[in-house]
């Protein structure tokens, strides 16, 4: 009877491996935000404050801050980290360092990044 019962552990075991992302997968990624922000930040050049006065225009102009404040944060946020030293914590998962030296950094290069994508808009 015990034979018919599954191995609840090797289950376990198998069904929370760890699984690698694929190796382009931060390039793919800061590509798709790059983009979103760009054409958010096109759509919000292209409309007219003229048009502003009918309630029914301000969707468009709207979605495009939402969208291209959030790419462009993201895309700020996956620059720095990146950047980021990082240590393998127990159970080896990824955590960043928690040191002085390495919070300046990154705020640094966090303020670097933002300067950089919105500097020239």
């Amino acid at each position: 009877m015990s034979e018919a019962l599954p191995n609840f552990e090797g289950l376990l075991r198998e069904a929370l491996r760890p699984v690698e992302p694929p190796e382009d997968l931060a390039e793919r990624l800061e590509g798709a935000l790059q983009t979103i922000t760009e054409l958010a930040a096109g759509e919000l050049e292209a409309w007219e404050l003229s048009t502003m006065r009918d309630p029914r225009n301000w969707a468009r102009p709207a979605v495009a801050i939402v969208a291209g404040s959030a790419a462009g944060t993201a895309l700020v946020v996956l620059r720095a980290r990146r950047r980021a030293q990082v240590t393998k914590g127990p159970l080896g998962i990824t955590l960043p360092t928690l040191d002085r030296d390495s919070a300046e950094r990154t705020i640094k290069d966090i303020g670097r990044e933002a300067r950089k994508l919105f500097g020239d808009r």
